[in-house]
């Protein structure tokens, strides 16, 4: 990987490719170059959809090679949602076969000239970009019926469906995976709108020809993927908990914890929640002819996802993930699988973090929008979203604005980005994650979840302020590099537990490239990427005060364990003070 390819969307006739050295971002992969080109050439007070900003489409440093679950992708950007930097992540095809087309990233750059929509074809005979009218106001699945044929046995396709085009704050940027549907999202930020604003509606990859990226020393790499292998399966949770039930194995866990945010953050259990879990979610999937173990892209062996079938067998969606039903189901207090799967199928047709939309449309249902509970209202609202109406153009705004306007206080945003799945303040180690990491509330940033309530890399009392601070800063600087290799951040539950593990990870870096890696160069490289991601929040505007959670959460006790998040503000601090 070493051509960053970048396209001027302003250039005159049109878009115009050109291929161009790594140069100076040698070296960094996924996140890590993301951050890294967004900081250093974007001007931190730049509009989100305006020329100055940039799309940058990167795979990890171990994308396209021969190790397993490498295959993640990074889109990074200033983000229309927080007014930040942005790195949302996705898994799919994608990121593996540009890495063995040889590109570094995809940098979508420059004045869009005009109202053409554009789609962009990469192989290894070269880039062609054309004007597409037939695209416009094209939805994912739509887009997909459209090309399939062009991308399905050796390709992918990188798109936005309408909330993209339409520029919303809440709208992504969907890969395909290994069916060529449009299921894997980079999902957070707004990144799909930014993507829009550039007027180009589809990449489409085809790696015919291209072959797996050769390492610098084979046999110690050979050795090094054995050992990675053998550490993932005999991990409980990479091994065996997320391939029979996938994410939503937490629900029932979460809830039990009493962190499952309901009716959008009022009470931390949902009584629903056996309705919608992981084990009952497997078991219908299983029943109706589905599947519940599935991998997002090639290489993947954790196998966390699923498909989910209708009542008649049809298909209609990848298996919801944890977030998404959770999102859907308990802060909408809706126990209707088949309900969720439907707003799973919206969300990605229309190009929308499932997230996001679950948030907007609890606060919308506090607000009197519709009612808690009411399944069929929560589809209509995304309809609305994804026509484009009044309403969807405030929904689509996300959860923050959307709150502003119906002059609701609970709004669970950090940096204008909804909080995901868990209540800060009954795992209050996720909290000082929402409240510092530089993207926004995200869980991915520093998923001290893992600590809190499983038990992985260590034992944090999730309902006590104490070391939660410690906790969240050094998986912000974990996460941080592990963004940066294409790897999926699952593999951080073997990581954390087993110190063989992690150190066949450092092996594969350093047999690819010559490395000499240990683990205090782990931690210096993600301090690297935080430093570029700070500093232009910094340049930004940000300021500590923007690391802090809404105050309803210091003043309003959580049930069933009536705790209040009460990690301090000098702590906060001094995440990374």
């Amino acid at each position: 990987m070493d051509t960053i390819l970048r396209i001027d969307v302003g250039a005159a006739g049109g878009p115009k490719a050109t291929p161009t050295p790594v140069g100076d971002y040698a070296g960094l992969g996924g996140r890590g170059l993301t951050s890294a080109i967004v900081a250093t050439e974007v001007p931190a007070d730049a509009h989100p959809l305006g020329p100055e900003n940039k799309l940058v489409i990167a795979p990890g440093l171990l994308s396209g090679t021969a190790a397993s679950m490498s295959g993640r992708i990074s889109v990074g950007c200033k983000s229309p949602l927080t007014g930040g930097i942005k790195e949302a992540n996705a898994g799919g095809q994608a990121g593996q076969l540009l890495a063995r087309l040889g590109y570094a990233a995809i940098v979508l750059e420059g004045a869009r000239q005009g109202d053409d929509l554009y789609v962009v074809r990469i192989s290894k005979d070269g880039v062609t970009i054309t004007a597409d009218p037939s695209v416009r106001r094209a939805t994912n699945y739509q887009l997909m019926d459209k090309f399939l044929g062009e991308y399905d046995k050796t390709g992918a396709m990188i798109a936005i469906g309408t909330a993209g085009e339409m520029g919303y704050g809440n709208s992504t940027v969907s890969i395909t995976d290994m069916e060529g549907r449009p299921t894997r999202h980079a999902g957070r930020g707004g990144v799909g709108a930014v993507m829009g604003s550039k007027g180009i509606k589809a990449i489409l990859i085809d790696a015919k020809g291209a072959k797996s990226r050769k390492p610098a020393d084979p046999e110690a790499f050979k050795a090094a993927s054995k050992a990675w292998v053998e550490g993932l399966e005999k991990h409980p949770v990479t091994g065996e908990g997320l391939p029979a039930y996938g994410t939503n194995v937490l629900t029932n866990v979460i809830n039990e914890a009493g962190g499952l945010p309901t009716r959008n953050f009022a009470t931390g259990q949902f009584e629903g929640a056996s309705k919608i879990s992981g084990e009952t979610q497997a078991e219908l999937e299983v029943a109706r002819g589905g599947s519940a173990t599935h991998g997002c892209h090639r290489g993947c062996i954790i196998q966390c996802s699923g498909t989910f079938v209708n009542k008649d067998g049809r298909y209609v969606t990848k298996q919801p993930e944890y977030e998404t039903v959770w999102a859907h189901g308990a802060n909408c207090g809706i126990d209707d699988l088949d309900v969720i799967a439907e707003l799973d199928r919206l969300d990605d047709d229309y190009g929308l973090d499932t997230i996001e939309m679950g948030a907007t449309i609890a606060v919308a249902m506090e607000a009197g929008v519709a009612k808690f509970g009411d399944g069929q209202a929560a589809i209509e609202l995304v309809r609305e979203v994804g026509k484009g109406t009044p309403l969807g153009r405030i929904l689509g705004s996300g959860t923050a604005t959307t709150a502003r306007v119906y002059g609701i206080e609970h709004a669970p945003c950090v940096k204008g980005q909804a909080m995901p799945a868990y209540d800060p303040r009954a795992v209050k180690g996720i909290g000082v994650t929402y409240a510092t990491s530089p993207m926004g509330a995200d869980h991915t940033a520093g998923y001290a979840v893992a600590t809190n309530i499983l038990k992985v890399g260590g034992d944090v009392d999730p309902l006590k302020a104490e070391g939660q601070a410690e906790l969240s800063k050094n998986l912000q600087i974990a996460t941080a590099a592990v963004d940066a290799t294409g790897m999926c951040l699952f593999i951080a539950f073997a990581v954390l537990d087993q110190p063989d593990t992690f150190q066949a990870l450092v092996d594969l870096l350093n047999a690819y490239y010559g490395w000499n890696l240990d683990a205090a160069g782990v931690a210096a490289y993600g301090s690297k990427i935080l430093a570029f991601e700070r500093d232009f929040n910094q340049r930004a505007g940000f300021t500590s005060a923007d690391d802090r959670l809404p105050r309803y959460f210091k003043r309003e006790p959580l049930a069933p364990h009536n705790v209040t998040f009460d990690v301090s503000d000098a702590e906060l601090d001094s995440v990374f003070g």
